[in-house]
C-alpha cells in the first residue's frame, strides 16, 4: 500500500515538473517571439503615423489613435518605388529561373551520371565555397565591365545564376532516390532528361521548392552587387532604391514615409515565407539526411 502511495506521489511530482518545464519553455519562447517581432510591429506602426504626429512624440508611443495611409500613397507617387519594385521582380524571377535550371542539371549530373574525373571535379567545385565573396565580387565586376554589361539586367543577373551550395544540397537529395528506379527506367528506354523530369524532380520537389524560395529571398535582399554594378536609377532594385529614396526622395527626416516604403518591400518576402515555411523546413531536412 505504501509503495503504491509513493508511486502515485512520484508520478504526480513528475507531472508537475513537466508542466513547470513546459510553462517556462513556452514563456521563454513567447518572450523571444516578442523580441523578434517587435521591430516589424514598430515598422508597421510608424508607417501609419503622419509626419506631424510622429515628430510631435517626445516619447515614442506603442499605438496611434489616428492612423493614415498617406505614407503608402507617397511611396508610389513621390518616389520611383513602383519602378524599383518592378525591377526587383524581373531580377528575382529571371535569376531564380535560370539558377534553378543550372542547379537541377548540375546536381543530376553529379548524382546520377558517370564520367571520368567526376569526384575530382566535384571536389574542386566544392572548393569554390572557400573563396571569399569579396574576391568573387571583384572578379565578377571586372568581367561584367569588360563585356560592357554595367547598368543592364544581364549584368545584374549573370553572376547570380549558379550556387555551389544549392547544387550540393540538391545532389545529396538526388542521391537518396533508389538506384533501382534509374536502372528500371533505362531498361524501358527512358532518356536521362525524361527520367529527371518524370521521376527525380517530383520526388525531390520539397528540396527544389526550398532552393527556389531561398534564392528568391536572396535576390530580393541583394544589395552589394546591384549597388556596385548599377548607377542608373532605371535599374535600381528595392534594396539600393531605399537608399536613393532616403537621400533624394522623402528626405532623412520623414521616417514614417520611409517605413511605409520598407513595409511595401518586406511584405512579399513575409507572405512567401508564411506560405511555404513547411516546405522550406522539409526540404532542408531532406537535403541534409542520408539514407
Amino acid at each position: 500500500m505504501e509503495k503504491q502511495i509513493d508511486y502515485v506521489k512520484i508520478e504526480r511530482a513528475e507531472k508537475i515538473r513537466e508542466r513547470v518545464l513546459k510553462t517556462v519553455t513556452y514563456a521563454a519562447l513567447s518572450f523571444w517571439a516578442l523580441v523578434v517581432l517587435f521591430p516589424f510591429y514598430w515598422m508597421v506602426l510608424t508607417s501609419v503615423k503622419s509626419y506631424g504626429s510622429y515628430n510631435a512624440e517626445h516619447i515614442p508611443r506603442l499605438f496611434t489613435l489616428s492612423p493614415t495611409l498617406q505614407n503608402y500613397v507617397d511611396a508610389f507617387t513621390t518616389v520611383s518605388l513602383a519602378r524599383y519594385f518592378t525591377n526587383t521582380v524581373i531580377f528575382t524571377v529571371v535569376t531564380t529561373g535560370v539558377m534553378l535550371v543550372v542547379t537541377v542539371l548540375a546536381a543530376y549530373a553529379f548524382a546520377r551520371l558517370e564520367f571520368r574525373g567526376k569526384n575530382l571535379l566535384f571536389t574542386l567545385f566544392l572548393s569554390l565555397m572557400m573563396i571569399p565573396n569579396e574576391l568573387v565580387i571583384i572578379t565578377n565586376y571586372v568581367t561584367i565591365t569588360d563585356f560592357d554589361l554595367r547598368n543592364s539586367f544581364a549584368g545584374l543577373i549573370l553572376p547570380s545564376v549558379t550556387s555551389v551550395f544549392y547544387i550540393y544540397l540538391l545532389k545529396e537529395n538526388f542521391e537518396q532516390v533508389p538506384d533501382q528506379l534509374y536502372y528500371a527506367a533505362k531498361v524501358d528506354g527512358t532518356s536521362d532528361l525524361k527520367y529527371l523530369w518524370k521521376v527525380m524532380i517530383p520526388i525531390c520537389r520539397p528540396t527544389i521548392i526550398t532552393i527556389t524560395i531561398l534564392k528568391a529571398i536572396e535576390c530580393w535582399n541583394s544589395y552589394v552587387w546591384p549597388r556596385l554594378i548599377t548607377d542608373d536609377e532605371a535599374y535600381f532594385l528595392v534594396s539600393n532604391g531605399i537608399q536613393e529614396i532616403r537621400e533624394n526622395g522623402f528626405g532623412r527626416e520623414n521616417i514614417p514615409a520611409m517605413m511605409a516604403a520598407v513595409v511595401v518591400i518586406s511584405v512579399p518576402l513575409i507572405v512567401l515565407f508564411l506560405i511555404f515555411r513547411r516546405m522550406i523546413m522539409a526540404g532542408v531536412s531532406r537535403g541534409g539526411t542520408k539514407g
